[in-house]
C-alpha cells in the first residue's frame, strides 16, 4: 500500500466521523438483504461514468486491512468527463489527498462512494440524485498513467466493498461441489 493510499484511507475514515454529525445522508432504510448483500442494490445503482466505462483494474480485497490491495476499481475516463452519483446521497467531503482531488458521497444505509482524481462541482452537504453530477475528472496523473481513469471506492464504515457488485458486475466465483 502506498503512503498516498494509506493517507486516503485515514482521511476518508476521519471525514466519515466528522461529517456524520454535520451531513446526514437522506433517510432511506436499508432492507436486511441490502445490508448483507451489496449486489442486492444493483437495481438502484448506476455507473459513475457515462457511457459505461471500461474497467481498467478490478477490486482486490487485501487479506488483512493493513495489507496491500486495490480498494476500489479503476474506470477508463477522459479529462473533464462528468462523474455521476451512482445512487442518491449527499456530498460529504471534498478535498485534495496526495495531490489528487477527492469527492466522497454518503449514501443511505451507511455506504460511501469515493472518487479520485475528481474536482467537485457542488459543495459539501449538497444532495445528489442517482446519475447527478458530483464532479469532473482532472488531468492529475494517477496510478493508471499514462491512461486517465477514475478510482471508484465504496465503503461501509471502514470496510471497502467491490463497487462492481453494486452495478451487477462482480466476478463469478465457482465453489466446489459438496
Amino acid at each position: 500500500m502506498s503512503i498516498g493510499s494509506a493517507l486516503l484511507g485515514a482521511v476518508l475514515a476521519a471525514a466519515s466521523v466528522t461529517s456524520a454529525s454535520a451531513v446526514s445522508p437522506p433517510a432511506v432504510p436499508a432492507t436486511a438483504a441490502q445490508a448483507s448483500a451489496p449486489g442486492a442494490t444493483a437495481g438502484r445503482w448506476t455507473w459513475p461514468l457515462s457511457p459505461e466505462p471500461e474497467v481498467v483494474r478490478r477490486f482486490d480485497r487485501p487479506d488483512q486491512p493493513w495489507l496491500p490491495g486495490h480498494r476500489g476499481v479503476d474506470l477508463a475516463a477522459t479529462v473533464d468527463q462528468a462523474v455521476l452519483a451512482p445512487t442518491g446521497g449527499r456530498i460529504s467531503w471534498t478535498g485534495v489527498i496526495a495531490g489528487r482531488g477527492v469527492v466522497v458521497v454518503a449514501h443511505p444505509g451507511g455506504l460511501r462512494s469515493t472518487f479520485e482524481p475528481v474536482t467537485a462541482t457542488s459543495a459539501v452537504g449538497t444532495a445528489v440524485a442517482r446519475g447527478g453530477p458530483v464532479g469532473t475528472v482532472t488531468s492529475t496523473p494517477g496510478h493508471c498513467a499514462p491512461r486517465t481513469c477514475v478510482h471508484w471506492g465504496v465503503l461501509r464504515g471502514e470496510t471497502y466493498l467491490d463497487p462492481l457488485s453494486f452495478v451487477g458486475r462482480s466476478p463469478v466465483i465457482l465453489l466446489p461441489l459438496p
